[in-house]
Order: C-alpha cells, then sequence, then structure tokens
C-alpha cells in the first residue's frame, strides 16, 4: 500500500473528491463520480480493493455494499415522489392555523420532523419538513433553517434503531434497542441549541404565515397514499431486522416504498418527472458512499469518549456506515453515544447525510458547503452540547 506521510493515497484522492463537491456544489454528481472512479482505477492498477487484489475482490466488496446503495438510491428518489404527494394533498397549507405564529411555529416544526424521524427513515422527515417549511414560509426558507431540519431529522432518529441507518445496522450486529435509546438525551439538549437558534433566525429571515391561505382544499387521496408508503417503510423495515439473521440481504426498506408507490399510484399519480432529478442527487451520494467504502480504514482509534467525539465530526465528510460497522467490529464503544455521535455529525455538511442530500433536492440553494456552515453553525455548536451533557449525565459507558 503506498502512502504520503503516513497516510495512504485512496484518502488523498477521497479528500480531493470532497473538496471538489465544496467548491464545485453544482456540479457535485460529475465530481463525485469522477473521484469514485479515479479510486476504483487506482485500487484496480496500483494498490488493492478492501478484499483483495483483481475483479473478484471488486465483486466481493461490491456483495457487502450494493444492499445498502441500493436501499439509499431507492429511497432518495421514492421518498422525493412521496413528498411531492404530500405537497398535492394540500395538507401543508393549513399548518399555519395549527402552529405558532412567531418564531416558535419554526421551533414545532422543527419539533414535528424530530418526533417523526424517530419512527420513520430520517430521509422521510427531512423532506416532509422541507415540504413544510416551504408552504409555511412562502418558499423563502434560509439555508441555516435547512440545516437546522436536517438536524432535527438525524437528532430524531439517534435514539431510534429504525430512524436512522447507523443505529439499524446496530440492530442488526446484536444491539439491544434498549441500548441505543439514550441516544434521544444528548439528541434532546442539541435540539434545544440548534431548535431555538435557527427558529429564531428563520423568523427574521421570512416570518411564518399567519393564516391559513384560502382555495386549498384537503385532498384526502393522497393524504392516505403518504400514510400508506410511511405505514409500508415502517413496517418493511422492522420485519426486516426482526426476520434477519445479522445480514441485510435485499434492499427490503426500498422494495416496500416503491411497491407502495407504484400501486397507490393507480389512486393518485405523483408527479414522475421529479424522480430524474431526485436521481441525480441519490446516484451522487451513492458514488460518495461507495468511495467512502472503498478506504483502507482496518481499525479505528482505542474505543475512548475522545474517539466518538472525533467520529461525530468526521460523518460531517465521510460516510458513517462504515465508521459504524467498524465500531461494532472493534466493540467496546458506548453504543448510545456513538448512535448520536454518528448519526448526528452529518448534519453539519449538506453531504454528510442522506438526509442533507434529500433536502438539497428541494432546495438545491443548499448546496453550498460555505454557506451551510455560515448560516447553519449552530448546528456544529448544538452537537458539542448534546454529546458533553451525555458525558456529564451518564458517563462513559462502554458496551
Amino acid at each position: 500500500m503506498l502512502t504520503l506521510l503516513g497516510v495512504p493515497i485512496e484518502f488523498y484522492l477521497f479528500g480531493l473528491t470532497l473538496v471538489g463537491v465544496a467548491f464545485l456544489h453544482k456540479h457535485a454528481l460529475a465530481v463525485a463520480a469522477t473521484g469514485l472512479t479515479v479510486i476504483l482505477v487506482y485500487q484496480g492498477l496500483v494498490s488493492s480493493f478492501p478484499t483483495g487484489r483483481g475483479l473478484a475482490a471488486l465483486g466481493e466488496h461490491a456483495g457487502h455494499e450494493w444492499v445498502i446503495l441500493t436501499n439509499l438510491l431507492l429511497l432518495l428518489v421514492g421518498f422525493e415522489l412521496l413528498s411531492n404527494q404530500f405537497e398535492q394533498s394540500n395538507l401543508p397549507d393549513h399548518l399555519p392555523n395549527l402552529l405558532p405564529d412567531s418564531w416558535l411555529g419554526g421551533l414545532a416544526l422543527l419539533a414535528i420532523v424530530f418526533v417523526m424521524s424517530a419512527f420513520l427513515d430520517n430521509i422521510a422527515a427531512a423532506v416532509i419538513g422541507g415540504v413544510m417549511a416551504r408552504h409555511l414560509y412562502k418558499g423563502r426558507v434560509s439555508i441555516g433553517f435547512l440545516a437546522s431540519i436536517v438536524a432535527s431529522a438525524n437528532a430524531g432518529g439517534a435514539g431510534s434503531v429504525v430512524g436512522d441507518t447507523t443505529t439499524t445496522i446496530m440492530w442488526l450486529k446484536g444491539i439491544s434497542p434498549l441500548t441505543v435509546l439514550p441516544a434521544f438525551l444528548p439528541a434532546i439538549a442539541a435540539f434545544m441549541v440548534f431548535g431555538l437558534l435557527g427558529a429564531r433566525a428563520q423568523h427574521r429571515y421570512q416570518p411564518i404565515l399567519a393564516h391559513d391561505e384560502p382555495g386549498h382544499p384537503i385532498r384526502w387521496r393522497r393524504v392516505l397514499i403518504v400514510a400508506i408508503v410511511l405505514v409500508s417503510a415502517v413496517s418493511a423495515n422492522v420485519a426486516a431486522n426482526m426476520l434477519s439473521d445479522g445480514e441485510e440481504v435485499a434492499p427490503w426498506l426500498g422494495l416496500a416504498v416503491w411497491a407502495a408507490l407504484i400501486s397507490t399510484s393507480l389512486i393518485a399519480k405523483p408527479d414522475w418527472a421529479l424522480a430524474r432529478p431526485a436521481l441525480k442527487g441519490a446516484l451522487f451520494l451513492v458514488s460518495l458512499v461507495a468511495a467512502a467504502s472503498l478506504m483502507p480504514v482496518s481499525a479505528l482509534p482505542e474505543p475512548s469518549w475522545q474517539t466518538v467525539l472525533g467520529l461525530g465530526f468526521l460523518s460531517s465528510v465521510f460516510d458513517n456506515i462504515p465508521l459504524t460497522a467498524l465500531a461494532l467490529e472493534q466493540g467496546g464503544y458506548d453504543w448510545a453515544l456513538l448512535a448520536y455521535a454518528v448519526g448526528f455529525g452529518g448534519s453539519m455538511v449538506w453531504f454528510g447525510s442522506s438526509a442533507g442530500v434529500a433536502l438539497t433536492n428541494l432546495y438545491p440553494e443548499g448546496r453550498s458547503v460555505f454557506s451551510w456552515l455560515k448560516q447553519g453553525w449552530h448546528v456544529p455548536v448544538a452537537y458539542v452540547v448534546g454529546f458533553f451533557v451525555m458525558l456529564v449525565v451518564r458517563g462513559w459507558n462502554p458496551g
């Protein structure tokens, strides 16, 4: 393995890919695909794949990763179509009369996203929250509030084994849902920071609508469709994990969402044209996750709260799925603290989590790392606050 200053060359190639995404965010898919291709060529000709050398080794690696990658692809596109059904139901137009008129309305919206994510996939919670925000704020949603929506989706899923891919992996590998449950403690503490700051900043940018706009009757057929798709997603996720022997053999969650979308389209069709731009965003994240999975990370530092704190920051630019898998293989971590760190940490950058990529499909202006960090500065602050609240209250509890 070739190294430069003790670091494998692959990490430099991946780092250049991330820098390219940061500066060329309008061409994020091309940058990510190019980076993935360069890493594959380098490992094929010079270095080696994580499973060895040659096409057979690459095929073995793909066999390990294809379920997660396919699930991401299906969910990102599927939930984009679901958000369209939700928007066409006109239900978001009736939220102003239900939510407070001040900045508390924005805080309530973030709280709704947080709670939804505990039961749904965080991608669904983020895109539904994005649609609600578009109607509540007349389409003028700040990038800082987008960061808060993503943070709410990721924080809400941190303590639930059905709310985030990382916690689902922990469940598959034998970690009890009750072991992960305390992750809600730092998640709630973080919410009190980014929720308050994000809602107040959005209120200054664009106040929430005080009253419903007339002429938008609720289309209950589409409300029913949204409910069917979400129930299908939750049911498939729970059933797949309860029946699994520790390894996912197919992308059941994504398949369930698409089966529900296609069957309910007989009742009312979504705007199928939205699948094309959503596919572009999905392929971007799949390329980035695939590139991250090729990194020669054979072990993490010794388990400690300092290591977990760092993994949270690393999750903002590096896929948290292989990090979680390595931690499970290594053992000795505080699983609730790790679930919070790697689940919430991706909120700090727009492409750090699938929820962020899904939301920026609705709001392309959010695909600026610099604007996300500048306006969403309260998210990393909230991450640190939540982390240390957990340490003070529970201490370090390795499993």
